[in-house]
């Protein structure tokens, strides 16, 4: 077990070379584009299924609240939050629409819509970009495998460089504590 434990790991370590030798121009447009919308009064409203549910929340939260420092707090929502609206959208119109319902209430002209998928094939996250755009608003998809749909949905798309999952969830939790820590870094108070 000891050697399986050593290759999760030294897997976990290849995807974040992966990230650190092709994707840190795309790290740095995504928090310039966040930075810019937040200074400009938006949000981001940040969605998607099982982990990246987890991951959605999880980022919005650090800046609600804070990452690093003390700070006020910066304007972000995780759609995955409200049982009762997505188990209403979903019985009265389909689990394909919980996203995208939500962004069409929930979204202004300066807020960035940000989806999460592992696969980048989630249709809700699909459906909620798509909104997003409709609406105007900047969009970002996070994935991983071959970027599936959301790479071409999204005005900025990052794929994480596996199609582990499990490798997956990790660089994109990494990549949204990269984000964090640069957003409260603007100094956006």
């Amino acid at each position: 077990m000891r050697d399986r434990v050593k290759e999760i790991i030294l897997e976990s370590i290849q995807v974040k070379e992966g990230l650190l030798k092709s994707n840190i121009s795309q790290i740095l447009r995504i928090s310039e584009v966040i930075i810019e919308a937040l200074k400009k009064g938006g949000k981001l409203i940040i969605f998607g299924n099982g982990g990246s549910a987890s991951d959605s929340q999880h980022i919005a939260a650090e800046l609600v609240g804070r990452f690093k420092k003390d700070r006020p707090a910066l304007a972000a929502i995780a759609l995955t939050t409200n049982t009762s609206i997505i188990t209403a959208l979903a019985n009265d119109f389909g689990y394909e629409v919980v996203f995208a319902r939500q962004i069409e209430a929930l979204a202004g002209k300066n807020d960035v819509a940000f989806g999460i998928s592992t696969s980048g094939k989630a249709k809700n996250v699909a459906l909620g970009l798509k909104q997003a755009k409709k609406m105007g608003l900047k969009t970002i998809a996070l994935t991983g495998g071959d970027g599936g749909e959301l790479v071409k949905l999204a005005d900025i798309a990052l794929v994480a460089p596996s199609n582990i999952t499990a490798r997956i969830q990790e660089a994109h939790i990494t990549i949204g504590h990269i984000l964090c820590e640069l957003i409260e870094e603007a100094s956006l108070s």
